[in-house]
Order: structure tokens, then sequence, then C-alpha cells
């Protein structure tokens, strides 16, 4: 079904120049990385998927939007898993990490949550990929946050930057995070 509809939106999307990517050099070949984006709605995650298509992304979803059946059944069916943002704890790291090591692309909104204004990062992004040792891509989204003003032919800008590679073998494991962390906040915010 990810398939599906990608190529449908990437179809129409491009039929209508709806989306400019600036970057896409910086994606890796390898379709195992963490890729992160800033997060004012629901429309950014489209456009984040339809940047990097071909390439599938999982994307790592709030466990509350699963609580519906259908709706379940539909994220499923796009990649996205569930997380417990009220309680990570190591289990929240188990689906990301397996995915990654299955060479897949995992996608998560560090702020954590939708915003408009910049808010701390929370580590997640930052942990599985040093966890995990594969690179770190920050991108940038400016364009519509709503459907309707895709409708109304509003344009939309993804920027990718360089990507942050972990440097474990110098640091400590927590270290290594918080230098993550930084140069994804540091790289977010270049790109905005």
């Amino acid at each position: 079904m990810y398939f599906m509809i990608s190529s449908i939106l990437a179809g129409i999307v491009k039929l209508f120049r709806l989306l400019t990517v600036e970057g896409k050099e910086h994606l890796p070949k390898e379709a195992r990385y963490v890729i992160t984006c800033t997060h004012t709605g629901w429309v950014d995650v489209i456009m984040l998927a339809l940047a990097v298509y071909p390439t599938p992304v999982h994307f790592m979803a709030k466990k509350e939007l699963f609580d519906r059946v259908l709706f379940r059944k539909f994220l499923t069916a796009i990649h996205a898993f569930p997380v417990n943002r009220e309680n990570p704890g190591p289990s929240t790291l188990k689906i990301p990490l397996k995915l990654l090591k299955e060479n897949k692309c995992v996608g998560i909104f560090p702020s954590g949550t939708r915003s408009a204004e910049n808010v701390p990062l929370k580590k997640g992004a930052a942990t599985i990929a040093v966890k995990a040792q594969v690179p770190l891509i920050p991108a940038a989204y400016q364009g519509p946050n709503h459907l309707a003003g895709i409708f109304r032919g509003e344009k939309a800008l993804i920027r990718f930057g360089q990507a942050i590679l972990p440097e474990t073998p110098q640091f400590k494991r927590g270290e290594a995070i918080e230098d993550a962390l930084l140069k994804l906040e540091r790289g977010i915010q270049r790109l905005e």
C-alpha cells in the first residue's frame, strides 16, 4: 500500500509542482539512515516522504494515533510505528533499530510534537542513530500545514542538510548522543 499511495501522491505533487527539494545529494545512497525534520502539521510528514521517494520512510508516530482500528491499519500500511512519548523506555528503540538493521530508513520528528516555534529537540533520533551507527539527516520543511493549503496550490519546500555521522569511538555513548543532538540542532537551524 505504501508504494501505491506514495507513487500516486508523487505523481500529483510533481504534476502541479507542489514540492521543491533542496540538498537531496546529502541523502546516503543506502536507505539505512535516520531522517529528521521540523514538524508543523500533517503535510510535512507527506512532503518529507515524497522528498525521499522512492525510498520508503518508516515514521515514528505517537501511540495515541493507533487507538482507532481503521487509522491503525492505515498507519501500519504506510509503515508508521507507535511510540509512547509519555513513557519512552528501552522498548521504544527496538523497532527503529530493527528497521535500520534491515537497511531501512527511519523518519523521526525530533521536536516530538507539531509546533510552529522552535522547541528543544528530544534525544530519540540522536540516540537511535548513535546506537545503530547510521547517518542522521537534518531536514527543514516550509509550506502549508493543512491539506487546504495544498488544494489552494501553496508550494512546499524540503531542505536536506549534510549527514551527521555518529562519532562513538572517541566518545562514550552518552557523550556521542549529546554531540549528535547538538549537531542536529545546528543542522536544522541552518536549514530554516
